[in-house]
């Protein structure tokens, strides 16, 4: 959704390493958010993405209008995703998961890529890609790549740029609450541990924990078995998403 940081752009480099092009679309897209207030703040600045991605040949950038892909009127297509959309992002942000599954749509339709990328920091995300994919019978690959940190483990971001500077280091204990997770994971109880980094997350200022679980994403995904550990709060008035691999 542009605000390009080096998260995105190591996806990018992903990319090109087994595909001829690589097209980068950039647009923040309204249906997927249910909070005005939200969309109106989010980060936009094609003049500074559009400098970013110079370092790169072989890139072509789509950078829509709401009418290049929305009809005027036209709502959101409404998917059955299953129990996935019933849980953290999908329980809270209502709505959400049609809105983003919308727009990949319609973007995968109109380029027909052999390969589409997508980062695991958005992991409940890239479950319903997959799902959407095998529904619509579309021929492309989706590529999880991997989450990019800064030099405290926090998750790159857009929204990191809202976070003042006590905002900013209460923010790097995010990974840390992650990190305690995992390597209680073989010694206690999915209730002890949820515990534990509810309490430990209470204590840190600033920082409001929205939901904290331990999920097998293999239900979901069908795939091999693979745990995580998934984490949403609120630091000041910026909300911050992240996951780590058990």
């Amino acid at each position: 959704m542009g605000s390009l940081h080096d998260g995105h752009l190591s996806i990018i480099k992903k990319a090109l390493i087994k595909n001829d092009i690589v097209i980068v679309s950039i647009y923040v897209n309204p249906k997927q958010f249910n909070d005005s207030k939200d969309l109106k703040k989010y980060p936009r600045n094609l003049e500074h993405d559009l400098e970013k991605l110079k370092i790169f040949n072989k890139v072509i950038v789509y950078a829509p209008s709401d009418k290049d892909l929305y009809d005027e009127g036209e709502e959101v297509k409404k998917y059955n995703f299953g129990e996935i959309i019933k849980i953290m992002e999908g329980r809270l942000r209502p709505g959400h998961f049609d809105g983003v599954a919308t727009v990949v749509e319609k973007l995968l339709v109109k380029f027909k890529p052999n390969n589409a990328y997508f980062g695991e920091k958005d992991f409940q995300q890239l479950v319903l890609i997959k799902e959407l994919v095998k529904k619509i019978k579309l021929d492309v690959n989706i590529i999880g790549c991997e989450t990019i940190r800064e030099s405290d483990g926090l998750a790159m971001s857009s929204r990191n740029k809202f976070l003042n500077k006590s905002e900013r280091k209460c923010a790097g204990q995010i990974i840390k609450l992650l990190d305690r997770a995992k390597k209680m994971y073989s010694t206690s109880s999915l209730k002890a541990i949820k515990s534990d980094i509810l309490k430990q997350a209470y204590s840190i200022d600033n920082l409001k924990i929205e939901y904290f679980e331990i999920l097998d994403v293999s239900d979901f995904l069908k795939d091999k078995k693979e745990i995580r550990a998934f984490i949403a709060c609120r630091i000041g008035n910026t909300r911050l998403i992240d996951n780590i691999r058990i």
